[in-house]
């Protein structure tokens, strides 16, 4: 167990690395879309569109409700660690990883100084899209407050 700790802390550190070398969004995951926040501007200077506000904040509301479901039973008291939604504290190092990033550390489980995370909470029945909602809800929900 010790073993899996230390590859998954060099991991991170290199993911850390490579964010900090490079303020480029990392490649979109096949399939997926690329959705910008409300507020974000476009590569090309232009602001979101309507359409694009709209299924971000689809994708919002879908994180919330598998938020509720799966994942406030540990983040809304901060069990085990978790980063609380709306403590810009806890998101701090978090956020600027960004939400692949983020979705890939909840899928795979997290084991830190503070406390550890199972693999999808502990619910191994959520897709890749659902944990990717809901750490988009956490993260917007932190933004916002």
């Amino acid at each position: 167990m010790k073993y899996i700790a230390v590859l998954t802390g060099a991991a991170l550190l290199a993911l850390g690395a490579c964010s900090a070398q490079d303020n480029e969004s990392p490649a979109p995951v096949a399939g997926t879309r690329q959705v910008p926040h409300e507020n974000a501007e476009m590569a090309n200077g232009e602001t979101p569109s309507e359409f694009d506000k709209q299924i971000a904040d689809a994708k919002v509301a879908a994180g919330e409700e598998i938020y509720e479901r799966s994942c406030a039973g540990c983040h809304e008291s901060g069990t085990g660690g978790a980063p609380k939604p709306g403590n810009k504290l806890d998101w701090a190092e978090r956020i600027p990883l960004g939400i692949e990033a983020l979705t890939q550390k909840s899928i795979e489980g997290y084991e830190g100084k503070e406390g550890a995370m199972p693999p999808k909470g502990g619910n191994e029945e959520l897709s890749r899209d659902e944990v990717s909602k809901a750490v988009l809800y956490m993260v917007e929900r932190t933004k916002a407050s």
